[in-house]
């Protein structure tokens, strides 16, 4: 149903004007995207759907970890986010308006199956059958994540994904989402930045389910692993009919210094950003410890040493490869007094043996990140050279900054930063071959993990009060790109 008319701002014609300044314009930027070339946005269940008790789904590790005092920077929520399970329909017109080549979101397993198992909600199948059929009916490619970091609370408390039979469950979860939408959904993701998951929710409890284990979260990385490989052959024995990946957050790392104690550092943080998951499921192998963690195998990580019988299912072969990239990581040895991560600050983060310094010849993003397009490129080259021919083709299914947008006084929300920031790194993932696709993070500003409503990234403002939405210079840039290049024009 359609709660609120979406607010389409100011006249795109107006809004035109305050597109030009980037440093490639859109017309430029077009002739660099093959025509096959997919851009679209990303979001996640978590981030924007709200009815959190609706329609028969339970909570989730992010209900029940943002209801903690303390957890998320401004007090606020899972409940409502963007509102988007009552406001389809306004999102659905706007996505439309922009043009957009494909959106990708996240099934909520706590609304598809309450229990984490069992029954299957038809509530939940038919809210998904409007997402996926009215993004069809739009033109618009729908790609589907199935765990966006939401496991369903009675499986936390049993253990969440420290229990080995954790992944079975999730193996019946994507059977499920396959039978249900495997028809129509054009690309599937098995899970989404799994290498966050371990660091921020179990190693440093910065994130849901907010455990703060350490080294002694390395024991759920294996069940991730399986988890993806068992939803890999669930999914194919459907069989759906869209390609399946994974999506992994990479990150081109150098020591803050040329000491070996700085060196020895940035090589474990890189094993346990970039290799930690890559190289089993691109390898088959279990990721070589670096010479930096030989001294903490008693901490846990040994037993990454094998994958044993689970290496054939965690290596199955993907039809496509996702890399999320927000910034490059300058790594030093020893712990951060502060506790400082790039996703807000943590006790447990005071007790890791190594720390990211900043990059003062770049500027930031609202969240402090450095803004490095180059190093995407970067990362991009070490990627197909470390993976070579095992490489599917790569889709950066996630790339975004958030900046503070405020509505200025002529109604405008002009965010050339997040343009700017855009076009480049855009203009990187392009000029790639190996690379198929950019998905924007995000459409409409969300409900930002532990920052809660206080980082934006959407290309259309949110009115986190009144749910109204407002799109920012970035949207009418979105268009003028996709209207450049030849797509579908948006219904008048």
């Amino acid at each position: 149903m359609t709660t609120n008319p979406p607010n389409p701002g100011p006249d795109p014609r107006e809004s035109v004007a305050h597109v030009t300044d980037s440093a490639i314009h859109p017309e430029d930027l077009a002739a660099r995207m093959r025509p096959d070339f997919v851009f679209g946005v990303a979001s996640a269940a978590p981030q924007i759907e709200g009815a959190w008790d609706e329609d028969g789904r339970t909570p989730s590790t992010w209900d029940v970890f943002a209801a903690q005092p303390g957890r998320i920077r401004d007090g606020s929520t899972p409940a409502v986010t963007t509102d988007a399970y009552h406001r389809l329909d306004d999102d659905l017109e706007l996505m439309r308006e922009a043009s957009i080549d494909a959106s990708r979101f996240s099934l909520s397993w706590s609304r598809l199956l309450p229990e984490g198992r069992g029954p299957v909600n038809p509530k939940a199948v038919a809210y998904y059958d409007r997402v996926i059929d009215g993004l069809l009916e739009a033109g618009i490619r729908p790609v589907v994540t199935l765990f966006h970091w939401d496991t369903p609370a009675p499986l936390e408390e049993r253990g969440g994904w420290l229990r080995r039979d954790t992944a079975d469950r999730f193996a019946e979860f994507a059977a499920a989402a396959g039978q249900a939408f495997g028809d129509r959904v054009a690309d599937w993701i098995t899970l989404n930045e799994p290498t966050t998951v371990i660091l921020d929710g179990y190693a440093l409890g910065v994130h849901a389910p907010g455990r703060a284990k350490l080294f002694g979260a390395i024991r759920a990385v294996r069940n991730l692993l399986r988890a993806h490989g068992l939803a890999v052959d669930a999914l194919r024995a459907v069989p759906v009919a869209g390609r399946i990946g994974i999506t992994n957050v990479h990150t081109p790392v150098e020591p803050a210094t040329d000491s070996a104690a700085d060196r020895d550092a940035a090589d474990l943080f890189d094993f346990v950003h970039n290799r930690l998951f890559a190289d089993p499921v691109l390898l088959g192998r279990a990721a070589e410890l670096p010479r930096g963690a030989r001294g903490l195998e008693r901490l846990g990580l040994r037993i990454l040493s094998r994958l044993g019988r689970d290496r054939a299912v965690i290596s199955r072969p993907l039809d496509f490869y996702g890399l999320n990239y927000y910034f490059p990581s300058r790594v030093a040895a020893g712990a951060d007094p502060e506790g400082h991560t790039p996703d807000g600050e943590t006790e447990a983060m005071k007790d890791v043996p190594f720390r990211l310094e900043p990059f003062p010849e770049h500027p930031v993003t609202g969240f402090g990140w450095p803004i490095a397009p180059d190093s995407l490129g970067v990362l991009l080259d070490q990627v197909v050279a470390r993976y070579g021919d095992r490489l599917p083709r790569i889709q950066i299914t996630e790339g975004g900054a958030s900046f503070a947008d405020p509505i200025g006084p002529d109604g405008i929300v002009d965010d050339q930063d997040r343009i700017d920031y855009l076009a480049r790194h855009v203009a990187v993932a392009a000029a790639h071959p190996r690379v198929d696709g950019y998905y924007v993070w995000t459409f409409v500003d969300n409900w930002e993990w532990a920052a809660g409503f206080t980082q934006t990234f959407g290309i259309v403002h949110l009115d986190p009060e009144t749910l109204v939405r407002t799109p920012k210079s970035s949207f009418w840039w979105f268009r003028s790109v996709q209207r450049a290049r030849g797509s579908r024009e948006a219904p008048d």
